[in-house]
């Protein structure tokens, strides 16, 4: 696949994002304090089509590949982090929606829904699930809620269990969000505006299409019918890629800011006027721009073998996924590095509560830590792939 395999749709929908990155780097700060990303934004980038993408076609969707949806994320990251962020989750969710039972899909989407129905996703399975007849009865308490605040649905991890009561399997359980609680308890040093709260049932009843069992799912194992590539793709990496759009987008964003304020920057205590000037800015924003091509470029080959795998009915096994994982974690812990570079570079007026960029390395870093991306668990059972102990390996990502 190319750049020009991003459909003339999609780059419509980049267009739009990139003539409004002005008014989401205007509201970032607004976020931040709101702990909430400010309607006005969400509504603007609603508006393009963005939250959309991954739906099926037979409802309105585009079903997008994953380099589509590192564009669409990546522009928005651009703007405002937070949003980007918000946006990977909802994309997450109405892809696996797309992979249930039709009847959950028509529950969504159908008569009484529609294409701006969005669905929130947390895979935790901090909850209990009692099977009752036609379903399940589900209480529980799911942190990390993003994008529940702006979700007409949300894919809630449960455990799943027999008649007897005995786990049999993990489960998402998809539940509107009508029929849920929220504890606003999102306090956090980044990713402030993503408004990642905590959602509560209290013995809702899931009706049993609306169940999607994760074993076989982590094997290709889905319900849907629909026909479209990207409904094929492998799960679990298809999931954690869609987290590295809005690290694209931070990571340039920080680049951009850099850029932008270099010729009228002087550097404190040295003899340049203007960072522009100096040789040593000069190398350290060409060294961040080369790293962020290379982490694009790596997302892009991700993205591609997951697709393309897809084209040609192959399901990668999982030593495989593993080297997806590990490389995904390399492209968030290259882009941390980068910006963190890019902040020294800047110098200290970066740190200014008024100044996106601190903004920015913050959101960023706390995103880094995202558990589906983290570097180290990645390397580490990627390096026991290499090695042939794929048990080993397993002990430490069992669910790839």
């Amino acid at each position: 696949m190319t750049q020009d395999a991003i459909r003339p749709e999609i780059a419509e929908i980049v267009r739009k994002i990139d003539e409004i990155r002005p008014q989401l780097i205007e509201r970032g700060q607004e976020g931040d304090a709101l702990r909430r990303v400010p309607q006005e934004s969400f509504d603007a980038v609603a508006a393009t089509g963005a939250f959309s993408i991954s739906a099926p076609t037979k409802f309105g969707g585009l079903a997008a590949n994953t380099r589509e949806c590192h564009a669409v994320a990546r522009a928005i990251g651009r703007g405002d982090g937070g949003l980007a962020w918000v946006t990977g989750i909802l994309d997450s969710g109405a892809w696996v929606v797309s992979l249930m039972d039709e009847r959950a899909q028509e529950d969504v989407w159908g008569e009484g829904g529609g294409i701006d129905d969005f669905i929130s996703i947390v895979l935790a399975t901090s909850s209990t699930a009692e099977r009752v007849e036609g379903g399940y009865r589900v209480t529980g308490r799911w942190g990390y809620g993003t994008g529940s605040l702006h979700a007409k649905w949300s894919l809630l991890g449960i455990p799943i269990t027999d008649e007897d009561g005995n786990l049999v399997d993990a489960g998402l359980a998809l539940i509107p969000t009508a029929e849920l609680s929220v504890e606003d308890n999102w306090y956090v040093a980044g990713m402030k505006s993503s408004g990642s709260v905590t959602q509560i049932a209290e013995n809702v009843f899931v009706p049993e299409h609306r169940v999607f069992p994760l074993t076989a799912a982590v094997e290709g194992g889905y319900l849907g019918e629909n026909p479209e590539q990207s409904y094929s793709t492998v799960f679990v990496p298809s999931l954690f890629m869609k987290l590295i759009g809005p690290h694209l987008g931070m990571g340039r964003a920080a680049l951009d800011y850099v850029i932008e304020k270099a010729d009228s920057k002087a550097i404190a205590y040295t003899g340049y006027e203007k960072q522009s000037d100096s040789a040593i800015f000069q190398t350290a924003v060409a060294r961040a721009s080369v790293n962020l091509q290379a982490a694009e470029a790596m997302a892009a080959e991700v993205a591609d073998e997951i697709y393309d795998g897809a084209g040609r009915g192959y399901y990668a096994p999982y030593g495989e996924r593993i080297e997806m994982r590990a490389k995904a974690g390399w492209i968030v812990e290259t882009i941390t590095d980068t910006i963190d570079a890019l902040v020294t570079a800047h110098g200290s007026a970066g740190f200014a509560d008024i100044c996106p960029l601190q903004r920015i390395w913050r959101d960023q870093a706390t995103a880094s830590r995202h558990g589906h991306t983290l570097g180290a668990s990645g390397f580490e059972s990627y390096g026991k792939i290499i090695f042939g102990r794929e048990d080993e390996a397993r002990g430490v990502l069992p669910v790839v």
